[in-house]
């Protein structure tokens, strides 16, 4: 790997890296002002496995195996055929997406029902009602992200990262924002200067992360318009990037099924406990998804569409460096993370959460789960970087990689 690639790689994932931060951030106040709206328990408790549907596909297909097929695929394309072929195929890539997400979200909605038996079979009588009528109403949002997703992609490949890696941190403005006025509207009996709210409010958070996976579809756009893309729908499914694209999606997705599998089932058991377990998971997840954000996924992000090109152009040795050089960097930033996280759970909890409605015995349950948490999050940075080696184009030797 040359000495300008190393500056620029390290340039772009540092841009990567603050725009990811910020978003985690946002993402964490988010649900600090969930929390001391509703408290750590009860009625959250069924927004968050409402949630859990659109969210779970949004990162097993739209921000997972799709997106990382696609920029394999797209990066391939500008290497040995310009520009012009790349577009084309985004535009068959594009057309698809949005027949095929736009089908599973109306199947999603027809049959939130027994989804919700599935995520929430704690969850009876009124509680499993209104989780149902949460979930149909933010399925939907599998099928922005999916799209923003997709753009993300093209743009890294073009080596633009700032947007992109903002375009999330959107998503958070949007849902606080939206979700906080419209609470507000969908509970009758709030007063605004001692609010109470109930199960109606819910509605309004549904609607407010609507409103922020709109923004973090089409803040993208301008970035995306300045790259050189033209969209227009291109039903000429039979294409060789287009299959090339369904072919790596396929264990990308079986590879990024196992966490979202344990995701679900965590989920589903959690709705057997107190009340209240689910958002403590949910809040321990979502602090250690921070260090995840700002160095694993950062990583991963940039190193992507270098791998790409090196593999597009046959570069095997520029390749292994810089995969391992992201790997090592990962390890390098998250063991003292999971270290700092495990030693200091109860301090962080109490700082983050203890706030409003949230008790000190409710924080003690979400420490435990961080420090459970935190065992694995160098392991889950660093495949987070690893995810990205997958090639359909030449198997690689992964002896030498961490020396």
């Amino acid at each position: 790997m040359s000495s300008d690639s190393k500056k620029q790689s390290t340039r772009a994932a540092g841009v990567v890296g603050l725009a990811v931060m910020c978003s985690r951030v946002l993402g964490l106040a988010r649900e600090i002002i969930f929390n001391a709206m509703f408290g750590a328990a009860g009625s959250l408790d069924m927004f968050i496995t409402a949630f859990r549907a659109p969210n779970l596909l949004r990162d097993l297909f739209a921000e997972g195996a799709l997106s990382t097929a696609f920029v394999t695929t797209f990066s391939k394309k500008i290497a040995t055929e310009g520009d012009e072929s790349a577009w084309r195929l985004a535009n068959k890539v594009g057309t698809l997406t949005l027949i095929v997400m736009s089908g599973i979200t109306l199947l999603g909605m027809a049959f939130s029902g027994p989804l919700i038996g599935l995520l929430g079979s704690g969850f009876h009588g009124s509680e499993a009602v209104l989780t149902t009528q949460l979930t149909a109403l933010m399925f939907p949002f599998i099928l922005m992200v999916s799209l923003a997703a997709l753009v993300m992609g093209m743009l890294n490949a073009k080596l633009v990262f700032g947007w992109p890696a903002m375009a999330s941190a959107f998503f958070n403005i949007g849902s606080i924002l939206g979700g906080v006025v419209l609470a507000y509207l969908f509970e009758p009996q709030t007063n605004w200067l001692h609010p109470h709210f109930g199960p109606h409010a819910l509605f309004g958070l549904a609607i407010g992360t609507l409103i922020g996976g709109f923004l973090q579809l089409v803040v993208q756009f301008p970035s995306l318009r300045r790259a050189g893309f033209r969209p227009r729908f291109d039903f000429n499914w039979r294409d060789e990037g287009v299959y090339t694209v369904l072919r790596i999606m396929a264990p990308a997705v079986i590879a990024a099924s196992a966490v979202q599998v344990n995701v679900m089932v965590n989920t589903s058991f959690a709705t057997h406990c107190a009340r209240g377990s689910v958002v403590w998971l949910n809040n321990a997840f979502r602090l250690m998804q921070l260090p995840l954000g700002i160095f694993g996924v950062a990583i991963g992000t940039v190193t992507l569409p270098l791998l790409s090109k090196s593999i597009a152009l046959g570069l095997g040795g520029e390749f292994r460096s810089t995969l391992a050089r992201g790997m090592r960097l990962a390890f390098l930033l998250t063991i003292p993370s999971s270290i700092g996280l495990i030693m200091l759970a109860r301090p962080i909890m109490s700082v983050v959460y203890e706030h409003g409605n949230v008790t000190a015995f409710q924080v003690a349950q979400m420490a435990g789960a961080l420090q459970l948490y935190a065992v694995g999050l160098a392991s889950y940075s660093v495949m987070k970087v690893g995810d990205t080696a997958v090639s359909p184009f030449r198997p690689v030797s992964w002896r030498p990689l961490i020396s």
